[in-house]
């Protein structure tokens, strides 16, 4: 049985990557949920037709244990737009357990070729489902809704840098009911044990600059108070744009007159 199945799709030499083009909107790579899969120093680029994922490590209901022998996953690259049109609805979904990560970079592009608000969409870079999920080194940066979204128990990260998406048209279409704007970082309600240490995230709304961000990062109430996050900090880059808080409501407002907050827990 082969634990990491490839698509259809082109695969290229760019600087030294192995480059993975999604073609007529299939996932590029799904991983089985099996012990011990090395994945490495991959770019994945989406294709015009949108795909559900980029890339799936396990099915959906993934429920093994693999501490013994995990899915460890390296230097990963995933692109929506920037070489071409591209778009996809998640980038990276991680359905199995005790998988380990270390350099991802999950990127919506936000400049060169085939970039605009609908010309390449994409909701969410990274979905944690899986427990026990640890990530080393995280970048993601202008999905359309939640930058990373974790479902699942016992994650951790250590730093995480994120900039929400510049190309945001007007408040309007970037509401989450009737707040402003999608987290970068968000911890679902249901989850009831995460750590995640060191974490950047950043706003410049370059298409309309008046665009709120209520909070950077959403937590459940159990993980306020420095129980699952520590050490953040939030910039409103040239001031272009507003981070109202820091999480949750705590933490000052970083906008033109204050661009960069802190809040160590």
């Amino acid at each position: 049985m082969l634990a990491a199945r490839f698509c259809r799709g082109d695969v290229r030499d760019k600087l030294g990557l192995a480059t993975l083009l999604s073609q007529n909107g299939v996932t590029t790579m799904t991983v089985a949920d099996v012990d011990g899969v090395i994945i490495s120093g991959i770019l994945f680029d989406a294709g015009s037709t949108n795909s559900a994922f980029q890339m799936q490590v396990g099915p959906t209901g993934s429920s093994a244990s693999h501490s013994a022998n995990p899915t460890v996953l390296h230097d990963l690259f995933f692109r929506v737009g920037g070489a071409a049109v591209g778009q996809t609805t998640v980038s990276l979904q991680i359905n199995s357990n005790n998988v380990v990560g270390d350099d991802f970079w999950i990127w919506r592009a936000d400049h060169s070729n085939g970039v605009g608000w609908t010309t390449n969409p994409a909701n969410n870079g990274l979905i944690v489902n899986g427990a026990n999920v640890t990530i080393y080194g995280l970048a993601v940066e202008h999905y359309e809704q939640y930058q990373t979204l974790w479902n699942g128990n016992g994650g951790s990260v250590y730093f995480y840098q994120s900039e929400a998406p510049y190309d945001v048209p007007n408040q309007s279409s970037w509401m989450v009911g009737g707040e402003n704007g999608y987290a970068s970082y968000k911890v679902a309600n249901t989850v009831t044990s995460h750590q995640a240490y060191g974490l950047g995230v950043y706003c410049y709304f370059s298409t309309n600059s008046s665009v709120i961000l209520n909070n950077a990062i959403e937590v459940p109430t159990s993980g306020l108070n420095g129980a699952m996050i520590h050490d953040m900090t939030t910039v409103s880059l040239g001031g272009v744009g507003t981070i109202a808080h820091v999480i949750d409501g705590y933490g000052g407002t970083a906008n033109s007159s204050n661009t960069v907050v802190r809040l160590i827990k």
